[in-house]
């Protein structure tokens, strides 16, 4: 661990985006119980989802494209500084009564827009900051922080807001100019690429980079099948409510038992690197993942229910780390942006179109079936991975001999 702190652009970067993590996470609950008390309908809470979502379909390729050109750190906090504009424009139009439903929407329009950009360079920068061989532990404290900031942001957030809705989007603002001012005094080394045209050739080079190579394709499409058949996170309001019978604040502590399982990984993980039989590992943590899946699914205990929740958020923390280290170290430098945007399309897709898909299977089947077949389904893909990329699966370390040696 000392040695990930003796290095000081990468504890920056770690307090600028455990600081920008925790500000989205309370503007993120802010916002929606601000359009819940102006309209009052759920339809409404909906599209501020959709509103950050959507343009990040259209940005990617843009985004990524944009960060393999300019200085990644200067990006990110310029992406910081505009999120703590937004918040400042909240705090004056609800001081003065004019927060209105298209203003949310719009704004949320706004930060679905920097998404792409902020996070497809977050990931490409995090190589630049430590040496290769560090680079697994870096990922995982990394995420450690991002999960306890998940896990303490909605709640702070909360109980600032039952005070004073103002006094959260000043918070916000606060913390997103601490980070974006930590970004700024990040320093890698920058060497600015080529000029080449922006065209189609361009644009797709990352989607292209990713298809050609099977470890990166196995390693991103992974996380996107797993999610999609095996997340419960949409549902749990009703398992909740209808099925363990614990109300809303038992609801609360469900949503965030897969982050506390995932941060005690991660901070596992950052002290004691995974050595060998990765591609392995990450597969079997997958199917972890739906077998909890499956328990939570039939189970009828709420500290069944919570256990095998935290459990998956631990398998799943597994693999963010190997398919995170994964996709930066087989990535060349000049590529990482464009190949980044690509992941964050993955894994943007996985959690809403897997939100889309708990609801629709529970809609048709109940809610305990779609949890345990999307469970079943879950450790299918992992089973199915291991044949249709073998060179994944049998991936032994993390850092190639070549990059040891470098």
């Amino acid at each position: 661990m000392l040695e990930l702190l003796s290095h000081k652009s990468f504890v920056r970067f770690w307090w600028a985006r455990t600081a920008s993590t925790m500000a989205t996470q309370m503007l993120m609950l802010a916002i929606g119980w601000h359009m819940y008390d102006l309209t009052g309908s759920a339809w409404d809470l909906g599209l501020v989802g959709l509103f950050q979502f959507a343009p990040a379909l259209f940005m990617t390729l843009l985004a990524g494209q944009v960060v393999d050109r300019v200085h990644r750190a200067r990006l990110v906090a310029l992406c910081l500084a505009v999120q703590a504009g937004v918040a400042v424009a909240l705090t004056l139009a609800t001081a003065q009564g004019e927060a209105t439903r298209p203003m949310l929407l719009a704004l949320s329009l706004v930060l679905g827009a920097l998404r792409p950009f902020q996070m497809s360079a977050q990931q490409a920068l995090a190589p630049s900051l430590v040496p290769a061989l560090l680079l697994a532990r870096a990922t995982a404290f990394t995420s450690s922080a991002t999960q306890a900031a998940v896990i303490a942001g909605p709640a702070v957030g909360g109980l600032i807001f039952a005070v004073n809705a103002n006094a959260v989007y000043v918070s916000c603002a606060v913390l997103f100019c601490i980070a974006a001012a930590l970004s700024m005094l990040i320093v890698y080394e920058h060497v600015p690429p080529p000029r080449e045209p922006v065209n189609a050739q361009s644009l797709l080079a990352g989607a292209r980079f990713v298809w050609t190579h099977p470890q990166l394709l196995g390693a991103v499409s992974l996380d996107l099948f797993a999610v999609l058949l095996g997340g419960a996170t949409a549902l749990l309001p009703i398992f909740a409510r209808d099925i363990l019978h614990i109300g809303p604040q038992g609801l609360g502590l469900l949503r965030s038992t897969p982050a506390v399982g995932a941060m005690c990984v991660g901070l596992y993980l950052a002290r004691h690197p995974l050595q060998s039989g990765v591609g392995r590992k990450l597969l079997m943590s997958v199917g972890v993942f739906g077998i909890c899946m499956v328990v939570f699914g039939l189970s009828r205990s709420f500290w069944l229910s919570a256990l095998a929740l935290a459990v998956s958020g631990g398998a799943d923390m597994v693999s963010v780390v190997v398919r995170q280290t994964l996709v930066q170290l087989e990535t060349p430098d000049h590529m990482r942006g464009r190949v980044a945007a690509i992941n964050t399309l993955f894994i943007g897709a996985s959690n809403q179109l897997g939100e889309f898909e708990s609801g629709a299977a529970a809609a048709f089947m109940g809610p305990v079936a779609a949890v345990v077949l999307g469970g079943i389904g879950t450790m299918g893909i992992s089973v199915l991975w291991m044949r249709l990329f073998e060179p994944l699966a049998q991936r032994e370390k993390l850092v190639p001999e070549q990059k040891c040696n470098a």
